[in-house]
């Protein structure tokens, strides 16, 4: 196709009930996956996280309360929860409420310890930094938006919302900083995520940058204890070669595949589809995560007619030189495409893309 070079470009497609390949070109091909990179997270935090997980926000208190004094330090310590907001810290502010608390004779301190302070991934061009995603922080509150601003230090932004919601109900505290919990704080108040199949589906749906940052990192932190990029990309690595997913010329630098250092091969990326449709406990989670063709999410607006529409179900990716959609045609067939470029003619990339999809879904209805 004009526009379109074979040469960059890869294209698969699987018979899901006897997982025989009907097409391939350039399988092997590492190419810049864009948002396609979030399939791999998305099957690793239903790995190793699990599909009953919510990322906790806890108030924990240094001291003791007396009466209706609490004398110490308030911390509010984030877990990497992406879908914070303001509303979730007038809970935990109500909780405190309840508690007879009143007064605390310390400050609000807020605790990003749970990942590192790094707030892009690597291989991220400087731009991307505020625009493609929020600054990522282990406590960030309203996608780290306050007062109608992008904040730079999301964790003070928390302790100052948090301080400011405790006043407004009442709790007159010393003012808002940063810093770690003691070790020998108590937990006073929690409040949770929605479960992760949710958080996940917001993810693919809108392919959401931060929260694929995020989860890549609650990864890292959750199964090896460090909440780094790179710990969550050696996790996630680890995880699809235990599942046997072919590797060669794949590298995995960030979650939402933004880095110009990540890459992917068309059959990684079909074998790990084929691999979670035939994962019953993963397949409906996934299926239900992924844009429907010309009905939700960022397919919305693509296969609005022709056989694909509300069939198809596709991850999409997009960045200035690569552009991919990756899925499953009803229970008939999985496909991966992915064009690169510099820049990458987008237009004709997904007039490829949904070619491809269109003549599968054909094939799959007899259309």
């Amino acid at each position: 196709m004009p526009g379109i070079s074979s040469s960059t470009s890869t294209a698969i497609a699987v018979d899901l009930p006897s997982g025989r390949i009907l097409f391939a070109q350039n399988a092997d091909l590492p190419l810049e996956p864009a948002s396609n990179e979030k399939l791999c997270v998305t099957y690793a935090a239903l790995v190793e996280l699990g599909t009953t997980f919510r990322f906790p926000t806890e108030v924990l208190g240094e001291g003791h309360q007396v009466g209706s004094t609490w004398q110490g330090r308030l911390v509010l310590k984030g877990y990497g929860d992406p879908s914070l907001t303001s509303a979730g810290l007038s809970q935990l502010v109500q909780r405190l409420w309840r508690q007879g608390i009143r007064r605390v004779t310390g400050g609000i301190v807020g605790d990003e310890s749970w990942f590192d302070d790094q707030r892009t991934a690597p291989g991220w061009l400087p731009s991307f930094a505020g625009t493609e995603s929020p600054p990522i922080s282990a406590l960030v509150v309203d996608r780290a938006v306050r007062n109608g601003r992008l904040v730079a230090d999301p964790a003070l932004a928390a302790a100052a919302e948090f301080d400011h919601l405790l006043r407004k109900r009442g709790i007159v505290a010393r003012g808002a900083g940063t810093g770690r919990a003691h070790p020998s704080a108590v937990t006073l108040a929690t409040i949770e995520s929605a479960p992760l199949p949710d958080v996940l589906a917001f993810m693919d749906h809108e392919s959401d940058n931060f929260t694929a940052e995020m989860m890549l990192k609650s990864i890292g932190a959750i199964a090896i204890g460090k909440g780094t990029t790179g710990a969550g990309a050696a996790v996630v690595r680890r995880d699809l070669e235990v599942a046997g997913i072919p590797l060669a010329g794949v590298r995995i630098a960030d979650g939402s595949g933004l880095s110009r250092l990540d890459r992917v091969t068309g059959r990684e990326l079909i074998s790990l589809l084929v691999l979670i449709w035939n994962s019953p406990a993963l397949e409906s989670i996934v299926d239900d995560a992924l844009p429907l063709a010309g009905e939700s999410g960022t397919l919305v607006d693509r296969m609005l007619t022709g056989p694909a529409h509300g069939i198809v179900r596709a991850k999409t990716g997009t960045t200035d030189i690569a552009s991919a959609l990756s899925g499953y045609v009803g229970s008939s067939y999985a496909f991966v495409t992915i064009e690169n470029g510099h820049p990458v003619d987008v237009w004709a990339a997904h007039t490829a893309q949904d070619a491809f999809a269109n003549a599968l879904a054909a094939d799959a209805t007899g259309s």
